[in-house]
């Protein structure tokens, strides 16, 4: 049975109007990289009478750090994260317990290489899963694909260059912007990128049976992709039937 427990803002981190990270500081917990719970806030309801609004959200922190994270688009008009958005270090925030989800790489066949291709918050599971030890211990080759609109988007650079650097050789990062050209990143979409060949040839790694695929994001992203490697003989992965690529929908307000 789910139960709440209080937990308190230790930083906002506004990568820009509408992107952000809070850091909060809980009773520790755990849990398995990927794995989400819910935050929750205390607002008046349109009768005028307190509610604990509140949403699902991964961890980015892996399991055993000091401070539970998350990463956090505030969509205009949405319910619960402009009002995550305002938070300030001091406030109390509702954490949900235990966590949940099954989008981890427990159930993930081995293979050579792991693709984690995520769009805009959804590489937030993706961090949690990278700055823990189990990936690195079964996945040879690791490559992280985070599609976003704009290069302001691109948020914890500083982390992608720490883990490039603990994994040498082993760790690519690669950058797709949709929007806009700039040169640290890929432009256009990645079943597009994925389509021409153009995502391989700048990763050098191949995206075939081979490898195992995790995607996460934009409905439309992941529907796409899910169909492209589906051409390519790479079924979903399975309980029963194990394949090539695990998914996460990650669409909410």
């Amino acid at each position: 049975m789910s139960q709440w427990v209080q937990g308190t803002v230790i930083e906002n981190k506004q990568w820009h109007s509408s992107l952000f990270s809070l850091r909060i500081a809980t009773p520790m917990f755990d849990f398995k990289p990927g794995q989400f719970v819910r935050l929750g806030v205390v607002s008046l309801d349109q009768t005028g009478e307190e509610a604990l609004l509140h949403r699902a959200y991964s961890l980015v922190n892996p399991p055993g750090a000091d401070s539970i994270e998350f990463f956090i688009t505030a969509v205009d008009g949405g319910e619960v994260s402009p009002h995550m958005r305002q938070l300030q270090p001091g406030d109390d925030v509702q954490v949900s317990q235990p966590a949940s989800g099954f989008f981890t790489i427990e159930h993930i066949p081995n293979a050579d290489s792991l693709w984690m291709i995520g769009t805009g918050t959804g590489l937030g599971p993706y961090l949690s899963m990278l700055q823990s030890n189990e990936v690195w211990e079964r996945f040879k080759h690791i490559v992280l694909v985070h599609a976003v609109r704009e290069e302001k988007d691109l948020a914890y650079q500083e982390l992608m260059v720490e883990i490039s650097q603990a994994y040498p050789g082993r760790f690519t990062y690669q950058a797709v912007v949709s929007r806009e050209q700039t040169s640290s990143a890929l432009t256009g979409r990645v079943p597009a990128l994925i389509r021409s060949g153009q995502l391989e040839q700048q990763v050098g790694i191949p995206l075939n049976e081979q490898a195992q695929v995790m995607l996460c994001g934009n409905p439309g992203m992941i529907h796409d992709t899910r169909t492209l490697l589906a051409e390519r003989g790479m079924p979903l992965n399975l309980r029963r039937k194990p394949g090539n690529v695990t998914l996460e929908q990650y669409w909410q307000k």
